[in-house]
């Protein structure tokens, strides 16, 4: 039983969500090239997450607040284990938050050309002259202000230990001179495992950890920096959820 409403909520919070996009996708884009009033993408963008969450059931609670750094941009590095996981952060960690995503979904219809306004920045990973190109381009935005979410492991854990941690992240970080936030996020696979199209009701954890600053660091401490916000991550997945 449990499962059939869950199917039902997960059908009903796809629809809403779909619809949404239709509705509110075209102004949005309309008014951003316009106007050049691109906050209302994010605006949009967060009623959308909004929408989805409380049909699916989906509740988050949010710890390390006071962590975040004040008027800087910063690389958030999070952990990925659920579907769930990206739209959460985006609503949770900054109003305005850009997002380094797999350049696959830009064919998504609307929201690839709301992510392209918005400055998101696709990576293409199997091909590194494409990636660095990427890097490139998120290391001048975040130069800019803008603030990224980003997921070194690069795909989601299927068992919920963490991945290694692949390099492109940490090279934004210090190409811009801009500190790392660690993040843990948990709750994602009880809700959206991977394989699966049903959303179950569940609430998500966000952990925010200390910021790990690189002024005065160089490309050759990406490794080092990659394991010391790894580690961090670890630490704040070992808390558990609140």
């Amino acid at each position: 039983m449990r499962t059939l409403i869950a199917a039902i909520r997960s059908l009903a919070a796809y629809v809403a969500v779909s619809l949404y996009v239709a509705v509110t996708a075209p102004v949005g884009i309309a008014l951003a090239i316009l106007l050049g009033w691109n906050d209302i993408l994010y605006i949009l963008g967060h009623g959308g997450v909004v929408v989805g969450a409380a049909l699916a059931g989906i509740k988050t609670r949010v710890a390390g607040r006071n962590n975040l750094p004040a008027g800087r941009a910063v690389v958030f590095c999070a952990n990925h284990q659920s579907n769930v996981d990206p739209p959460i952060l985006f609503t949770t960690l900054h109003p305005r938050l850009h997002v380094l995503y797999k350049r696959e979904l830009l064919k998504l219809p609307l929201l690839g050309r709301a992510f392209q306004i918005g400055g998101f920045v696709p990576i293409d990973r199997a091909n590194r002259e494409h990636a660095m190109a990427a890097i490139d381009q998120a290391a001048q935005s975040l130069r800019a202000g803008n603030s990224f979410l980003t997921f070194p492991e690069g795909t989601r854990s299927r068992t919920g230990a963490l991945l290694a941690f692949k390099r492109g992240p940490f090279l934004m970080a210090l190409k811009a001179q801009v500190p790392v936030v660690p993040v843990a996020v948990q709750g994602g696979t009880a809700s959206m495992r991977k394989g699966s199209r049903i959303v179950r009701p569940a609430t998500v954890t966000v952990r925010i950890g200390e910021p790990i600053e690189t002024r005065g660091m160089t490309l050759d401490d990406r490794e080092a920096l990659a394991d010391v916000v790894r580690a961090r991550v670890q630490e704040l997945l070992a808390e558990g959820p609140l």
